[in-house]
């Protein structure tokens, strides 16, 4: 063991001297190696000379793709444009479509049935949006035709096709839209009895339109809930009177209302009255 020891201080004290004696070398040559070190670099540390008043950051290019009455829309602007277009979609599908309404009768009759998560999220905004679409057909057609089209094929300026291309939409929302929101909305506006339905402001209308909406669609599903809630009553009632406390009346509910819905053809009658609900414009 000393044997050992003896052999790794020989060892140690061999690389100290090497070390110590390296050290003046070093400082020997340092000095004479900086400046043909700091010569070689110099040419590439040297900036490259900039002119006086000349732009070092690249610009997006202004080229001219379009007009907005008569002022010129350059390509980033109509980028821009289109992008927070398309950012707002999912809200203006919540706001401006009979999206909501749909959706939310959907909701209350899966809870109503007592299903639980079935059917699921993603099927029934599938079929929200797929009924959606359907009932704003001939809206979105009476919005090409009026407005985007002619705007298309160069026969009328943005402004124009703009109002040509919202009146049939506005005529839909207003169509759905309660009296008493519509005038509850106009006072928090600080307006006071409009002209005419052109006369609305756009807010005032989407506020007045998404309320009347929330209150259709909870008048539906509390329809809908009634005869689900008649059969838990009766359900329990028998359950109580035979002494089954223990057990759950949802449990035993549960397939009667589900039977009772698939008897009468629940989904097309809920479908089709939803479809129905929407008052023409």
């Amino acid at each position: 063991m000393f044997s050992c020891w003896n052999r790794w201080g020989r060892s140690l004290r061999l690389i100290l001297i090497l070390l110590v004696m390296s050290c003046p070398l070093l400082a020997a040559a340092t000095p004479a190696a900086l400046p043909s070190m700091a010569q070689a670099a110099a040419p590439a540390a040297a900036p490259a000379a900039v002119p006086p008043g000349s732009n070092q950051l690249p610009t997006l290019p202004n080229v001219s793709v379009g007009r907005i009455g008569d002022q010129p829309v350059s390509l980033p602007l109509q980028t821009l444009l289109l992008m927070t277009a398309i950012t707002l979609l999912p809200s203006m599908l919540l706001v401006l479509t009979a999206f909501t309404r749909i959706t939310i009768v959907l909701g209350l009759l899966r809870q109503a049935l007592g299903t639980g998560q079935t059917p699921s999220n993603q099927v029934l905004l599938g079929l929200a949006m797929f009924l959606t679409a359907l009932v704003m057909m001939p809206v979105w057609q009476k919005m090409w035709g009026a407005g985007l089209q002619p705007y298309l094929n160069n026969q009328i300026d943005f402004s124009t096709a703009w109002t040509l291309t919202t009146q049939p939409l506005r005529a839909f929302m207003l169509a759905q839209i309660r009296e008493t929101d519509l005038m509850t909305f106009a006072g928090m506006a600080g307006d006071g009895k409009y002209a005419g339905p052109d006369a609305v402001p756009f807010p005032v209308l989407v506020a007045s339109f998404v309320t009347s909406e929330l209150k259709t669609a909870f008048e539906i599903g509390f329809l809908i809930f009634i005869p689900f809630v008649i059969i838990d009553l009766v359900v329990a009632s028998v359950l109580m009177s035979m002494g089954m406390m223990m057990l759950s009346p949802m449990l035993i509910s549960a397939p009667f209302k589900i039977l009772l819905f698939v008897l009468v053809d629940g989904w097309v009658l809920v479908v089709g009255t939803l479809a129905a609900s929407f008052n023409a414009s």
